[in-house]
């Protein structure tokens, strides 16, 4: 059993930094979405095409989540989910879900859901712009998970 990460594709804003990171420490990477994107040509990195069915991209990756998997949601019921199969997840923006945060960040969803609505359908707006700050919180955030991953394997 080998370190592998799996990645939420459709809206993620650091692929590249997966792929760098993932070389670099040489890891497999499996992108899924459930259309057609672009991806490195390199024997670690594949991508995995689902249907365009509602959560078919998440439902593949919680299926294939385990004690190995580094998974990269921005999806909060995913992370849960991934958690539950023992993997670690990574928001894009560097932050870990973990047993401990993720009842509430599911909370905090339901609760920014019901805002979003708001009083006679006006919203409330929705998650910050993704700055540089949070690209660079991801990248030593996927570093750390692997090399607690690989120590983990033994």
């Amino acid at each position: 059993m080998t370190v592998r990460i799996l990645v939420d594709a459709d809206a993620c804003p650091v692929k590249d930094e997966i792929y760098m990171v993932a070389l670099r420490h040489q890891v497999a990477v499996v992108v899924v979405a459930n259309s057609y994107l672009r991806i490195p040509e390199h024997a670690l990195i594949s991508r995995k095409i689902v249907s365009d069915g509602f959560d078919a991209a998440d439902d593949w990756i919680a299926e294939a989540a385990g004690p190995d998997a580094i998974v990269v949601t921005a999806d909060i019921p995913l992370a849960d989910r991934s958690l539950k199969a023992g993997a670690r997840v990574l928001s894009p923006s560097g932050k870990p879900f973990t047993d401990d945060s993720i009842g509430t960040a599911l909370a905090t969803r339901s609760i920014m859901a019901d805002r979003r609505v708001g009083v006679a359908g006006i919203g409330a707006g929705g998650p910050a712009p993704f700055s540089k700050a949070d690209r660079s919180r991801f990248l030593s955030a996927l570093d750390a998970a692997i090399v607690a991953g690989k120590r983990a394997q033994g």
